[in-house]
């Protein structure tokens, strides 16, 4: 086994925690201000406020590996409606629509949906492995 091969499900755990971070912040600056202040205040029973709920309960849910199965599928599928939904009209290429972001993430959550969190999760700590 090569040194890549056996580090292979530590960088699947490694990528898990720096996107489910990455993907918090986006649910603190929603309903925190921070890191920087977003602008227009945000309530909870709007698309945006609904959102940050899950933007920052399931980021920090991934960023844990705490059921990373099943809520990587449900944000993938958020990802996707908000590209849908707010980038897609703009026009068909990402770059150009500004949801290469929303893109990523979606394909990004999808394989976390496949692969699990890794070996530095509580998933796998719940197991006891």
């Amino acid at each position: 086994m090569s040194f890549l091969d056996s580090w292979s499900p530590r960088l699947l755990s490694v990528l898990r925690i720096v996107s489910g971070f990455m993907f918090t912040t986006h649910g603190t600056q929603k309903w925190l201000d921070f890191p920087a202040p977003r602008g227009a205040p945000t309530t909870l029973m709007s698309l945006s406020g609904a959102a940050g709920v899950l933007e920052l309960g399931g980021g920090l849910m991934l960023l844990l590996g705490f059921f990373t199965r099943p809520v990587a599928f449900l944000l993938s599928g958020l990802m996707a409606f908000a590209y849908f939904i707010a980038h897609a009209p703009r026009g068909f290429w990402p770059l150009l629509n500004g949801g290469e972001l929303a893109a990523l993430y979606s394909f990004l959550f999808l394989y976390f949906a496949a692969a699990g969190g890794g070996p530095w999760s509580l998933d796998r700590a719940m197991r006891g492995r």
